[in-house]
Parts: C-alpha cells; sequence; structure tokens
C-alpha cells in the first residue's frame, strides 16, 4: 500500500507533467509566433517557431512561417531552407512552392523560381497572385514580354492594384514602349496618389523625354510623400545640375548620402561637382571614400588625380593615373594626362614615353571604330570624364554595381571568446527552458568547487557588485584552503578589477595544483588574449580584421605611421593545453578559431570552428564567426549559410550582415 507521501510524490509527477504540456502547449508558440510576426519582431517569431517544430517535427507551418521571418529579415538563403523543409512535410503547400519562388528570385535563381511558380499554378490555377509574382521574376530575368503577359492577366482579375500597373509601366519601358509606360503610370498614381514610387517612375519618363519641369514637379511630389526615398533625391539632384542649380543639386545628394552614407555613386557625383566649383579638398574626401568603398574604381582615380593637377600635387597625380591605367590598360586619356603631369616634374622622358603610349592607343581607337570589336576595345578612350552618372549609365554598372564586402575596408566584428565570469542575472522564459543547453558533466561539478557563483559567457563586460567583499571573502578562503577553485575564483575577481598579473599567478597555481583542469587553462588563455588586446589599446591602435587591395586578409593595428602585428601564441598554448586535457569540450574549439582568426591563420581558424560545431552544433557564435571569416575569403554562399544558421539560433546581428553581404543586388 502506497503511503501518503509517495501518493503527493505521484501527484506532483502528474501537476509538473500537466503544468509542463500546458507551457509548451504547441499552439501557444503558433500563436505567439504569427503575433511576432504581425508586428515585425522577426526574431522573436523565429525563436516561437523554433520551439514549435521541436515540440511537433510534423508541423509543415512552423517551417512556413520561420521562412517568411527570415525572408522578411533579408535572409533569403534560410528562408529557402525552411521552404524546403515545408515542402518535404506537405509537397502539395501551394504556399510553400509560391514563397520558395519569391526567395529564389532574390538570390538570382530565376529558372528553380519559375519552376516553383509554375508547380504552383498547376496546384492552383486561380490564385491570381502567383500571375503576379511570375512577372515580377520574369522582369528580374529581363524576359520582359513575359512578364507583361503575367501582369496582363493579373491586372484582368486586380484592376484597382497600382503596384501591378507600376510594375507592367517598367516592362514596357525596358521593351522601349515609352508611351505605354506612361500610361501604366498614369494609372498607377490615379489608383493610388500616396504612393511615391509611381512618381519616381514618371519622372524618369518625363527625363527622358526632357521634360524636365514635370520630372522634377514628380519628384517633388515623391519626396513629400517619402522623405528618405534616396532614389527621389538621387534623380532631382542630377536634373537640378543639368537646370545649373548647382546648390539645390548638392543639397539634393547631401540627402541621399545622409541616409546611405556608403552609396559610391552619390559620393562621385557629388565630388565631380565639388571639383567643377572649385572646393578641392570636399572633392579629394568623396574620392576617398568612393575609392574606399571599390578599389578598383578606375573613374574615381582618373578624377581624384585631375583634381591633384588643379592641387599642383603631380607626384599624387601620377600615383591616380598609374592606377588608372593599371585598371584599364587602354586609358589613353590617363596617359596623355600623367605625360602632363610627368612634364611639370621636369620627367622628360618619361613624358615623352606617355605621350607617346597615348598617341598610340588613340591611332589604334581610330582604326578600329569601324568594327564592333573596336568599339567594345577602346569604347571612350579620348573622352571626358567628368560628367555626372546616373544609375543607368555603363560606367554605373562597372564601377558602382559591386559594394559587396570584399571591396570594403571593414571591422570583422567577431563575437568575443567565452570565459568563465561572475553570473549576471538571467531571465528564465519558456523559450529558455527548451533551448539545447550543452551537457557536460564535468562542468557542473566544477562548479560546485568554486565558491562563487560562475557562467560561461562571452561578455567580458559583467559589472561585479560587492567586488571588495567578495574578493577579501575569497582570500580567506584561499589562505585557509589553497584549491584550484578557490584560486579560479580570486582570478576572476582580480581580473574584474585589472589585475592582470595577479589573476595570471592565481590562474598559474590553480593549474599546479589540477594540471588536468581544462577550464584552468581556459580561463588563463583568455586572459593572455585579454592582455595583448590591453597592449593594443595602450599602443592607442585598432585592431582589424581586413583586406588589403589585392583581398588578401590581414590582422593588423593601424595608426598614421605605423603597421603592427600583435603576438596570440601563449594564448593559443594554453587552448592547445585544454583540448589535450580535454577534447570533447565545444568552447575550447570555438575560442582557438578566434585567436587563429586574429592571428592571420584563417583556414585553421575555419577548422576550429568546424570542431567546435561538430560537438556541439547549436554554438551559434562559431556559426557567425566562420560565416564572417568565409564571406572574408569570398566563399560568400557558405559564409551566408553560416550567418543564417547564427540567426535562427538567435544572433540578431547575423540579420544585418546578411542584409548588408548577402542579399543580391538587384537592378
Amino acid at each position: 500500500m502506497l503511503s501518503r507521501r509517495h501518493i503527493l510524490l505521484v501527484l506532483i509527477g502528474i501537476l509538473s507533467c500537466i503544468n509542463a504540456a500546458a507551457q509548451y502547449n504547441p499552439d501557444h508558440f503558433y500563436m505567439r509566433g504569427r503575433r511576432a510576426l504581425a508586428d515585425g519582431k522577426y526574431a522573436d517569431a523565429i525563436a516561437s517557431f523554433n520551439v514549435l517544430s521541436r515540440l511537433d517535427t510534423t508541423d509543415y507551418e512552423a517551417f512556413f512561417f520561420r521562412g517568411i521571418a527570415k525572408y522578411d529579415l533579408g535572409d533569403y538563403t534560410g528562408a529557402e531552407k525552411d521552404f524546403d523543409l515545408t515542402l518535404q512535410k506537405n509537397p502539395i503547400y501551394t504556399l510553400g512552392y509560391h514563397y520558395r519562388a519569391i526567395a529564389r528570385s532574390q538570390s538570382g535563381k530565376y529558372d528553380e523560381a519559375l519552376e516553383d511558380l509554375a508547380t504552383a499554378v498547376g496546384l492552383r490555377p486561380g490564385y491570381t497572385g502567383l500571375y503576379f509574382s511570375r512577372g515580377v521574376v520574369y522582369f528580374m530575368s529581363q524576359q520582359f514580354e513575359k512578364a507583361v503577359e503575367d501582369f496582363n492577366r493579373y491586372i484582368r482579375n486586380e484592376p484597382e492594384d497600382a503596384s501591378a500597373y507600376i510594375n507592367r509601366g517598367a516592362s514596357h519601358l525596358f521593351l522601349g514602349d515609352t508611351t505605354k509606360a506612361l500610361e501604366d503610370y498614369n494609372q498607377a498614381i490615379k489608383l493610388n496618389r500616396h504612393d511615391a514610387e509611381a512618381f519616381v517612375r514618371r519622372a524618369r519618363i518625363y527625363a527622358l523625354r526632357e521634360q524636365f519641369e514635370d520630372a522634377i514637379n514628380d519628384l517633388d511630389t515623391a519626396i513629400q510623400l517619402d522623405s528618405t526615398n534616396t532614389l527621389a533625391y538621387f534623380n532631382r539632384g542630377l536634373m537640378k545640375y543639368d537646370n545649373k542649380d548647382i546648390g539645390g543639386a548638392l543639397e539634393d545628394l547631401g540627402k541621399v548620402l545622409r541616409d546611405d552614407p556608403g552609396n559610391a555613386l552619390t559620393l562621385y557625383n557629388r565630388a565631380l561637382i565639388y571639383s567643377q566649383i572649385g572646393d578641392f579638398e570636399r572633392a579629394l574626401d568623396d574620392y576617398d571614400r568612393v575609392i574606399n568603398i571599390n578599389s578598383e574604381n578606375v573613374l574615381a582615380y582618373f578624377n581624384r588625380a585631375a583634381v591633384f593637377l588643379e592641387m599642383r600635387r603631380y607626384e599624387n597625380a601620377i600615383d591616380d593615373y598609374s592606377k588608372a591605367i593599371e585598371l584599364y590598360p587602354d586609358f589613353a586619356k590617363a596617359y596623355m594626362n600623367r605625360a602632363y603631369a610627368r612634364n611639370m616634374l621636369g620627367q622628360w622622358a618619361a613624358s615623352q614615353r606617355d605621350y607617346d603610349t597615348a598617341r598610340v592607343k588613340i591611332r589604334e581607337y581610330q582604326q578600329n571604330t569601324s568594327t564592333k570589336e573596336g568599339y567594345d576595345a577602346f569604347a571612350d578612350t579620348t573622352q571626358g570624364y567628368s560628367h555626372l552618372i546616373d544609375f543607368d549609365a555603363d560606367f554605373a554598372k562597372k564601377n558602382f554595381d559591386n559594394e559587396l564586402l570584399q571591396y570594403r575596408d571593414v571591422d570583422i566584428g567577431l563575437k568575443p571568446l567565452y570565459r568563465f565570469a561572475i553570473a549576471g542575472k538571467t531571465e528564465i522564459s519558456d523559450l529558455t527552458a527548451l533551448s539545447r543547453r550543452l551537457q557536460y558533466e564535468k562542468l557542473d561539478e566544477f562548479y560546485k568547487g568554486v565558491p562563487l557563483e560562475i557562467a560561461l559567457t562571452t561578455d567580458k563586460d559583467n559589472l561585479v557588485e560587492n567586488t571588495s567583499s567578495r574578493l577579501a571573502a575569497v582570500n580567506h578562503e584561499v589562505i585557509t584552503n589553497k584549491t584550484a577553485g578557490n584560486l579560479f575564483a580570486k582570478a576572476i575577481l582580480e581580473n574584474s578589477q585589472n589585475q592582470f598579473n595577479t589573476a595570471m599567478a592565481c590562474y598559474n597555481e590553480a593549474g599546479t595544483l589540477e594540471p588536468d583542469n581544462e577550464f584552468v587553462y581556459i580561463n588563463r588563455g583568455v586572459l593572455q588574449a585579454d592582455m595583448t588586446d590591453f597592449i593594443s589599446s595602450m599602443d592607442n591602435n585598432i585592431r582589424v580584421l581586413s583586406l588589403d587591395n589585392t583581398a588578401s586578409t590581414r590582422v593588423t593595428v593601424s595608426d598614421n605611421s605605423t603597421i603592427r602585428t600583435y603576438d596570440y601564441s601563449a594564448a593559443i598554448s594554453d587552448f592547445m593545453k585544454a583540448a589535450e586535457v580535454a577534447p570533447d569540450f565545444p568552447y575550447t574549439y570555438y575560442n582557438l578559431g578566434n585567436l587563429f582568426c586574429l592571428s592571420e591563420d584563417m583556414l585553421t581558424a575555419i577548422s576550429q570552428y568546424t570542431k567546435a560545431l561538430e560537438l556541439y552544433p547549436y554554438l551559434s557564435e562559431a556559426y557567425y564567426n566562420r560565416g564572417l571569416v568565409l564571406i572574408f575569403l569570398k566563399d560568400k554562399e557558405k559564409g551566408c549559410l553560416d550567418m543564417s544558421k547564427a540567426g535562427e539560433l538567435g544572433i540578431a546581428d547575423a540579420y544585418s550582415v546578411i542584409k548588408k553581404y548577402c542579399t543580391e543586388q538587384q537592378q
């Protein structure tokens, strides 16, 4: 017969199960995820659908809505993978094919997108939204006649949708029919006079017809409707320049750069205007920014050289003309101008060689311009390059389109090293309760031997309250009982006060007492790395992982006069010892990945991150950091997949990286 105590324990167990079932009710997470989607809280939505997908692995809608959230965050690769999972679980789900097609089109996979849309139309031929989406894909793949057909089909069923007329008008424009394009834009404005896009598009038609007053009026209206529309400001700025309104042009281009400071085409055009009005310092500043964005922009070098000529900085001009010639060897005008600069410096022989080369290039151009090959090889070889460029110009496509990561000198922003630190306050929710925590028995045992509440974290800036009283208590423990755990606690507290040498002595002694304690080596390795960083900061240098002009990856610190590289070998040695002692602890390999990355050994860094993920596939920071390194090494496809996984696992910063570096730039 059961005792009353046994019955009570059984009842408590039953009630606990009931509470758990209620807490982890799939409907709860479904509704919460949908609400987050509706509110634009996409990262929260992903977290809810992550839980839902684990609670019910057959629920295809969990993966579908998670894919929607990823798409809205700009993670098209991650969205496509989720739609793949959706269709694996429900192969006749029309929306799965529809939205996978949209995601694929954003990644430039037009043929696959069209296949998905054909399948979706076969499943639901009466679903008119499919024709709109297919029209967009046809447009993006430059199949403009087919795009018009699909937009016609959609408009017959949805004649009040202004966006369909805008898209059909764009298709007509690319087919060269400005009359039909204008009719569609007029209809779009008639249906929705509050949509700035239609006015921007119609202004383009007016500009093509040289009806500049009408064009500017439309752009004024667009800006009144949407004061953040940078394309409207850009186009209006160019039109004001054409109308001799230099001040107005500079003001509009400045507004573009206020919202989009890295817009190379706008910087280039503003630099041209500054140079034309004699404001050479500002022109140089803008050209410098263009070249920092894209180090292979021949126009920026050529025109910056012209500014240097005006300022009589002939050596600088020669350097820029030389770079322009390196990028465009048939650039006769660059040879001619470099000849002038060398002549001004008294370099008579070099000047004559450049002049002769320019004359040869010009003759070759004149002899070959009767053939298409001649035009392609030598087109514009003697043309002036001081005119403003719009988005449709050929040189804009060549020199300004590719502004991805490999053309930027940027900080890589690795997620920090993992370390043991004083535990901060952690909010426990139903989401964290269902998270996949690393199961590592030795870690739990280690915590019991440390007289502080500590946690493994990447947060090196945890504020430690009552440090003095805590340190006094721990010092007493060390005096009365010098264990590795007590010394470890003292080292953490000393480190929090930047007492690096004292902390190091404590870790050394703890390591002597327990030479097989991997956690001591981990924290000592982190301390060694922190000391290296501290030395760097004392030198007033900033450590960055950047690409030089040859796309070589390096880790340096820099100031105005020196370039130095710092040594992480002592920290690496500690982590290698930790890995030797405990080869199955994933955070050791994650930290090694960071340090090898900062030591310029990118391939080893990737292998260390990979080892960490093999041991613990939910280590989100490892996906993030490996993704960054892969993107820097120009393996963008794999890097963006890692970023997608990092975002899925909760790193919100991943979506900023994805949006900036993983999204295909559409014309």
